[in-house]
């Protein structure tokens, strides 16, 4: 039940029907791995009434792939998942060149579940501009 609490549950992103026909629902690891993606994807002014909400990451998608621009990213990302994940502490973020993809930044971020310590992960693709 602490876990239910800490971890909340929601409804599944990106909106979707479960194999009963109803909306999907996410809880526990998969629904904090589903809030950070929110939350860098969503920029500065989307949310009516959460204004300041968001990693804002859309604005480096012109900016070249340089180890300037991905440590920018990488600031970005982690006081967005400071300000706007508290259910979890973050251990590291890393953003690296697309190894496939030049034009793409990685950013891999390493994570503790505040409700019971467990170590996750998740990455994200940022399409850049290229180098």
């Amino acid at each position: 039940m602490a876990m239910a609490r800490s971890t909340s549950k929601g409804i599944s992103f990106p909106p979707r029907l479960g194999e009963d026909g109803r909306v999907a629902w996410s809880q526990g690891p998969e629904n904090i791995r589903e809030s950070i993606r929110i939350i860098l994807s969503t920029d500065a002014g989307e949310r009516l009434m959460l204004p300041d909400f968001g990693g804002g990451l859309k604005r480096f998608l012109f900016e070249p792939n340089t180890a300037a621009t991905r440590r920018l990213i990488e600031e970005r990302v982690r006081q967005s998942l400071i300000l706007w994940e508290p259910r979890i502490r973050l251990d590291a973020v890393t953003v690296e060149s697309g190894a496939d993809d030049p034009s793409v930044a990685v950013v891999t971020i390493r994570y503790r579940m505040v409700s019971d310590g467990r170590q996750e992960s998740t990455s994200v693709a940022i399409p850049l501009g290229r180098e």
